[in-house]
């Protein structure tokens, strides 16, 4: 029987994905790719890859350009601090390293953002580094054909899937084409329900197959039940301009624009009697926001003011046009939340009806 690694390289030259925006050589592109594709689907990147290569085409270009650019291109894509280490580590290899990117896996992990297997995929697909990879889908596919057990992220089992995965590289040569398949078999064929072992390269030999084990293999982690959290999002427009504010650099849609966001709705008349006396307030449907570790449950409250006393706004928050918010970075439910008010109040207002009595 032809070794792992091969019967690998083989399906990929067949059945493997290609023609995408990012496969080549460039380490930029690669590296690009690789943080855009962490916990997201090739069909939902290639846009925003493609609109961030037109933007920033090469490393310097993006280590020269403003954070705040960077964000905005981001907006809609999740996981932020992707792309604050993305900006970081761009500037990074330009002050430090005079613009090369580092051509070791060990040397590509040390920059803000990349993890061991982000790092050896990079190394691997641009030169040639025999260094295994270990991502999510990875993870799937060397538990089911090595019959390994244990939850994966746990650092024991993990251990394991290192030290099974750095046995079965190939040449040097062959190690962009490998990781690809590698890649590619777990995206497409060993996936998490109803692969499609049919078609696997390495279905002869795949313990999981053999002992009936697809389904526990793997082993599924132990999720805890994700909390709900309350808040009250402030939607004050004054004129033809909504207030936001800069987000905290850590948390969700961490240093990204949105609306104000207060415990409950005490603390958001609170603030809203410091900036305006002339107000008025009305709620809109509460909306939900599942993350990964939590539910955000909201209720968007709108304040129409008559004037703004000067001076009084908190550090990070600004004015912006109802008309220009594609020019800021906004996470996308609050994109979406601010397109609905503007909708909502381009409507001229209801008359009331009058009574048979009037």
């Amino acid at each position: 029987m032809r070794s792992f690694a091969a019967r690998v390289v083989a399906w990929q030259r067949k059945h493997g994905r290609s023609g995408l925006p990012w496969q080549g050589r460039d380490p930029y592109r690669v590296w690009l790719s690789e943080v855009m594709l962490q916990q997201t689907q090739v069909s939902t990147v290639i846009p925003y890859y493609e609109r961030f290569l037109k933007r920033f085409p090469d490393l310097s270009a993006l280590a020269q350009a403003p954070l705040d650019d960077v964000m905005r291109l981001w907006a809609g894509l999740g996981y932020y601090s992707r792309a604050r280490n993305l900006h970081a580590a761009a500037r990074r290899i330009e002050e430090e390293l005079g613009g090369a990117f580092p051509r070791s896996a060990e040397a590509i992990a040390e920059l803000p953002g990349i993890g061991r297997s982000t790092a050896a995929a990079i190394a691997a697909f641009c030169f040639d580094e025999r260094v295994p990879i270990l991502d999510g889908n990875v993870k799937r596919v060397l538990a089911r054909h090595a019959g390994i057990a244990g939850d994966p992220s746990a650092g024991p089992t993990q251990a394991r899937l290192w030290e099974h995965a750095r046995g079965l590289l190939p040449a040097s040569a062959r190690m962009s084409a490998y990781t690809q398949g590698l890649m590619d078999l777990g995206a497409t064929t060993c996936v998490r329900a109803r692969p499609g072992c049919t078609a696997c390269p390495v279905r002869t030999d795949c313990y999981a197959l053999r002992h009936d084990r697809i389904d526990q293999l793997p082993t599924p982690r132990k999720r805890k039940a994700a909390p709900t959290r309350r808040a009250c999002i402030l939607l004050a427009v004054a004129g033809d301009a909504v207030l936001l504010e800069q987000r905290p650099p850590t948390g969700i849609w961490g240093g990204l624009l949105a609306p104000p966001q207060y415990a409950d709705a005490r603390a958001l008349r609170r603030a809203l009697a410091s900036m305006s006396e002339g107000t008025s307030v009305r709620a809109m449907p509460k909306r939900t926001l599942g993350f990964s570790h939590f539910t955000l449950a909201f209720t968007p409250f709108v304040a129409t003011l008559d004037a703004v006393r000067p001076g009084v706004h908190e550090p990070g928050h600004r004015w912006v046009s109802l008309d220009r918010l594609a020019d800021v970075a906004l996470p996308a439910p609050m994109q979406s939340l601010l397109v609905d008010l503007r909708a909502q109040l381009a409507q001229p207002p209801r008359r009331r009806k009058r009574s048979a009595a009037t």
